[in-house]
């Protein structure tokens, strides 16, 4: 992209049009989120096929069923729970004043001020959803946005770009396509707050960049999110609950369970549970199913190629689980089947990377204890998962480790709640958003404090005598 033939250039230029219209126009009345709201409420409803059709295009094969549930309903059920919501939350609210100010007539509150305007920098894997689920609470909190999606899907990225031309101003959201010296330039400008979901190791650039204008972030990113099966856990409902959560957009999820932890005694038990789980959500074979989506593009296919291959060159039992036993050396896309890795150690790839693929390594374990130290020995994951109906160990897991987010007896679906916010911790994020808590991350929480008419704090100033030491003298007190 070249607006005005220089990078960056152009896009300081529609930076400024925001702002100017933001100062322009002040705080958006609540008719008007709404407005905003529920264009893009119509957007996806209206051209959520198309949408579909391009994200299908960007990555080969992509579920069109799966899309319409990640990507186009998702989004309508963040945005029209924000539409319910925003009222209530954009009411100013009242706070404690010191005694006795209170009493005579002080008064303090917080309101809650849009920031300005919000720069998002969305990803590949769920193109439509992590570019209008975030504006969900920018537009419940009152801003302005850019938006900077990825290159790798492009034409859902074009799409989105046309789209957002035809429903809204520049004035109120404009998006910017590029390579990465585009997205370069973006975080490099002065946004009132960016939005980045993407991987840990650009959000090191991104964080760099923005600290130049002193930009608050909030980093989505990912890691190795571990999954611990219990003793007391139903092998076969969790294996087809984490194989669903691992095949999903063929596990290019930032919350797909990474890694499973299984009792020494049971991993023949859960291999054989995954593998009935697959054969049964994909009865027809993987190669030319319609519900199985492939790998974005031949670089990732590569990478994960490569993930399998060093375990297997290392001495792990690869399992392939290929019901129709098809052959994928001929396929017109990017489909790996999914694979479980038994037993990998940690000089192996696949464990000491965020895998972004259908491959699943099984670690056994004695005693849970174990698992939660070699949790606790790796950085700090997105998300957690435990299953078991033992009340004792899942506190354990849960009371001695950290994560941005947990599911119990599940895997990814604590995202799906808008009550919740969702977010990492350490190197898979900082920030939250979904819900109330996004409109409170894009933001300012103004402190408001309206002195009592009442003289009775002049014995708090000059010149200072007895009462005033008293009154001190008071405050020191334990």
């Amino acid at each position: 992209m070249a607006l005005d033939g220089t990078p960056g250039t152009g896009m300081r230029a529609l930076l400024d049009r925001q702002k100017a219209a933001h100062l322009r126009d002040g705080a958006p009345t609540l008719a008007k989120r709404i407005e905003w709201l529920d264009k893009s409420i119509d957007l996806l409803a209206m051209h959520g096929d198309a949408l579909n059709d391009a994200m299908a295009k960007d990555f080969g094969h992509r579920s069109k069923d799966q899309s319409n549930l990640t990507d186009i309903a998702g989004s309508i059920g963040a945005l029209k729970h924000a539409k319910k919501h925003a009222a209530k939350w954009m009411q100013p609210e009242k706070r404690k004043v010191e005694f006795p100010l209170g009493l005579l007539g002080s008064k303090a509150e917080l309101q809650y001020q849009p920031k300005g305007v919000i720069g998002v920098i969305s990803p590949w894997n769920f193109p439509v959803n992590l570019t209008f689920t975030p504006l969900a609470g920018v537009f419940a909190a009152g801003n302005r946005c850019m938006i900077k999606p990825s290159e790798f899907t492009e034409a859902t990225s074009e799409l989105m770009k046309q789209l957002f031309a035809k429903y809204y101003t520049a004035e109120e959201v404009v998006v910017v396509t590029g390579g990465p010296d585009i997205g370069a330039e973006f975080t490099k400008l002065p946004f009132d707050h960016i939005l980045f979901t993407g991987a840990t190791s650009v959000a090191h650039h991104v964080m760099r960049a923005a600290a130049d204008n002193l930009v608050p972030l909030t980093l989505e990113l990912g890691g190795k999110s571990p999954v611990i099966l219990g003793r007391s856990a139903d092998m076969q409902k969790a294996a087809s609950r984490i194989m669903a959560g691992k095949t999903l957009n063929a596990g290019q999820i930032c919350l797909a369970p990474d890694y499973a932890f299984v009792p020494k005694d049971k991993t023949q038990e859960f291999v054989g549970a995954a593998t009935r789980a697959i054969e049964t959500m994909y009865p027809t074979g993987l190669k030319d199913n319609d519900d199985y989506t492939s790998v974005v593009n031949q670089r990732h296919f590569d990478r994960i190629q490569g993930y399998i291959e060093d375990a297997r060159t290392k001495g792990a039992e690869v399992i392939t689980l290929n019901p129709k036993s098809e052959n994928f050396a001929q396929q017109p896309h990017h489909k790996i089947p999914p694979t479980l890795i038994i037993d990998p150690t940690d000089d192996m790839k696949v464990m000491q990377d965020e895998i972004f693929g259908p491959i699943l390594p099984v670690k056994s374990y004695n005693d849970a204890k174990d698992a939660v130290a070699y949790i606790n020995a790796h950085p700090r994951p997105l998300g957690l998962y435990y299953f078991g109906d033992d009340a004792a160990e899942k506190d354990l897991v849960l009371n001695n480790t950290t994560s941005g987010g947990v599911t119990v007896n599940d895997v990814i679906f604590h995202v799906a709640q808008e009550d919740l916010p969702f977010g990492g911790v350490g190197p898979s994020g900082m920030g939250a958003y979904h819900g109330r808590d996004g409109f409170l991350e894009f933001s300012h929480k103004k402190a408001i404090y309206t002195q009592t008419n009442n003289e009775i704090l002049a014995m708090m100033r000059p010149p200072y005598g007895d009462k005033f030491r008293a009154q001190v003298k008071g405050r020191m007190k334990k």
